[in-house]
């Protein structure tokens, strides 16, 4: 064997065992390998399989290799052609394959040839395009996601456990991915997500056990009526994200009750009133927000839509329903939350230093870097500038939690929630009575997840009919309709987690692809490199 650069060739392309060698031309942009089969070998019939070492001729295969040494390769073999000793076989003659080396009407070795298949799995077009460029086995991008679509998908398999979850694909367009809740593996995809198509592919594929999927009415129809057999259960992630929105709706419509989580500051009759919390009577904000309060309720409280108001008056329609909803025009005046700052947590100790007789900004700045303080001096001096009139420290003050935040302590788990959030979610729940009750329904819905028992699952959802909560009867009455799924999710341990990492998935191959690829291309990289990454992990 020739060696190159002090490597023998068959360390560097062991592909090159079964043929024969015979030199190695370096002198050129390219490396080329000049081979040959032995002789004396025979060879089976591409058409009939027997076996013929009866030689017609021969002739010269040029194959693109990988790379060698950092230089593109190519190897010049010389193949036989042989005559087919079968008289029953169409063919006369037939050329001779090297087993890992050629393969019929191909150009490239199949290492080559699976090196462009895993760029276009891992990469697509342009980005397979330009990784191959960097391997010097340069291809257009089309040329990459044409052997990309020629790989064949591993045959659809109906698993023991399925998982059905939909996506977007553009706009209002969307599709339905099938996942192996057993493998964590992709099935396969496709546009739409109506009961049919998953209907016509369970009755095509048999054995389902069991089928993880969300709330929708669409799914349920499409399992129930493709696999009657199978444990539907339904997404317990779907089943919480659709109480938190009610939470959410009943804490937006009591939102008037959301400033008493903030605790009242303490009285000082020393200091005078809080000017910044109340807006200046004559200030130029003030006079707009109380003009066009007033403007507004005029033409509303004549029974006008809320549309029409708006165009009349150049505003958007939500701006419109804010006025035209609130009570007076104080509750519509913006105030200009207060930024927190670094210096917040020292503004103790600066009110102190200023009571021992500490005036000297310079000073207070220096004893607070050595304290830990990383911010300029000018805030310092800001800071104490309250001071100086006689006036008290500008300390941070809380502001109303919105809706979303409420609802998000309502649903978070007690022991996740730090000790300010349970103190101003206690304030708030011993002031608004509906909002209490909202946390005992949400607290005891997540019991039931917790100890596995649906068994008070038909009380609580009496009491969400009978609560006069907004949103609850309608969340009651979507559970009553899937009940049985429901059930499923409390007590069976599968869940559609998977399929909603599989859905990441998707949406990030897409994106990749600029979000221009239609459903074949997704469908082959999003199943494709699911299994490539399988095998990659479990060879390492």
């Amino acid at each position: 064997m020739l060696p190159i650069c002090g490597v023998e060739l068959a360390d560097l392309l062991p592909h090159l065992a079964p043929v024969l060698v015979t030199s190695v031309d370096t002198t050129g942009p390219v490396v080329v390998v000049h081979a040959r089969t032995h002789l004396e070998k025979a060879s089976s019939c591409t058409g009939c399989g027997s076996t013929s070492d009866w030689i017609h001729s021969r002739y010269t295969r040029r194959l693109a290799d990988s790379a060698l040494g950092g230089r593109p390769a190519r190897i010049e073999l010389q193949v036989r052609r042989l005559y087919c000793e079968n008289p029953l076989c169409p063919k006369t003659t037939f050329a001779e394959q090297i087993g890992g080396l050629t393969v019929r009407y191909q150009r490239r070795t199949p290492l080559l040839q699976r090196l462009v298949q895993i760029a276009g799995v891992l990469l697509a077009g342009r980005g397979g395009a330009r990784l191959l460029h960097l391997l010097h086995a340069g291809l257009s991008r089309t040329s990459v996601l044409l052997h990309l679509m020629r790989i064949p998908l591993p045959t659809p398999v109906a698993p023991r456990v399925l998982g059905v979850d939909d996506f977007a694909l553009y706009g209002r367009a969307y599709g339905t991915l099938l996942v192996d809740a057993d493998t964590r593996l992709p099935i396969t995809l496709w546009e739409g997500r109506d009961a049919e198509t998953l209907r016509d592919w369970l009755l095509e594929h048999p054995g389902v056990q069991i089928a993880c999927r969300d709330g929708s009415p669409i799914y349920r129809q499409g399992s129930t009526s493709g696999a009657p057999d199978a444990i539907q259960v339904s997404d317990r992630f779907h089943l919480w994200q659709g109480l938190s929105r009610r939470v959410q709706q009943i804490a937006t419509v009591h939102h008037s009750c959301l400033p008493a989580a903030t605790p009242e500051p303490d009285p000082d009759p020393a200091a005078p009133a809080d000017t910044a919390a109340t807006p200046t009577l004559d200030s130029p904000a003030v006079n707009h927000t109380r003009h066009l309060f007033e403007t507004v309720h005029a033409l509303t409280d004549t029974g006008r839509a809320y549309n029409s108001v708006a165009r009349e008056l150049g505003l958007n329609w939500r701006t419109v329903r804010k006025y035209a909803t609130a009570s007076s025009w104080q509750e519509c005046v913006r105030h200009r939350p207060r930024v927190p700052s670094p210096l917040d947590r020292y503004l103790e100790y600066l009110q102190q230093r200023w009571d021992e007789g500490e005036h000297n900004a310079k000073v207070l700045h220096e004893e607070l870097k050595a304290k830990g303080y990383l911010g300029h001096y000018q805030r310092v001096k800001m800071a104490v500038a309250p001071l100086r009139r006689g006036l008290p420290v500008d300390q941070p003050r809380q502001h109303p939690p919105s809706p979303r935040e409420v609802a998000r302590w309502i649903t978070s788990t007690p022991p996740r929630r730090t000790l300010d959030t349970a103190e101003r979610l206690q304030r708030l729940l011993a002031h608004c009575p509906e909002l209490d009750r909202t946390h005992t329904l949400v607290r005891a819905f997540a019991a039931m997840f917790d100890t596995g028992d649906p068994g008070a699952l038909p009380d609580w959802l009496n009491q969400l009919e009978t609560s006069r909560l907004p949103g609850l009867p309608s969340l009651a009455k979507v559970i009553r309709d899937d009940l049985p799924a429901v059930v499923q999710a409390i007590t069976s341990p599968y869940s559609s987690g998977v399929n909603e990492g599989r859905i990441t998935d998707v949406k990030l191959q897409k994106r990749l692809m600029a979000g221009r690829a239609k459903i074949p291309l997704l469908r082959q990289r999003v199943v494709l490199i699911a299994h490539l990454r399988r095998r990659t992990a479990a060879a390492h």
